[in-house]
């Protein structure tokens, strides 16, 4: 069985870059141990432990529309809920439980598993 490190995602409202482009499909990867005990000597978290979240989520997107280089800054500038969505996926994807959820065919009404989706449906 192969692990899967980095998950696609895709942002219910995007992030506008300063060129006023929305960016809302990325890619995250799984945290590392130094992605959670770094970030809790940097001068911002110790002033304002909220903050260890801007930090956690610039550390672990490794992609956000063409920007590639996700600085805290970045974070910052995204709106309430695009950071929530992104908690919310940094929890799921890094948690000890299988990434699955329960669906049922519409069409024969049986029951499977299948990958969580963190793409919006098209």
């Amino acid at each position: 069985m192969e692990l899967i490190t980095e998950f696609e995602f895709e942002l219910p409202r995007g992030y506008v870059d300063n060129d006023g482009e929305i960016h809302k499909k990325g890619i995250m990867r799984l945290a590392t141990a130094a992605d959670e005990i770094l970030p809790l000597r940097d001068p911002r978290v110790v002033s304002n432990p909220g903050y260890l979240t801007i930090i956690l989520l610039s550390r672990v997107i490794t992609q956000l529309g063409t920007v590639q280089n996700i600085r805290p800054a970045t974070i910052e500038k995204l709106f309430s809920a695009d950071l929530a969505f992104l908690q919310n996926m940094y929890q799921t994807i890094n948690s000890m439980d299988v990434l699955t959820e329960n669906c049922v065919c519409p069409h024969c009404g049986e029951k499977f598993e299948k990958p969580i989706n963190f793409m919006r449906a098209e």
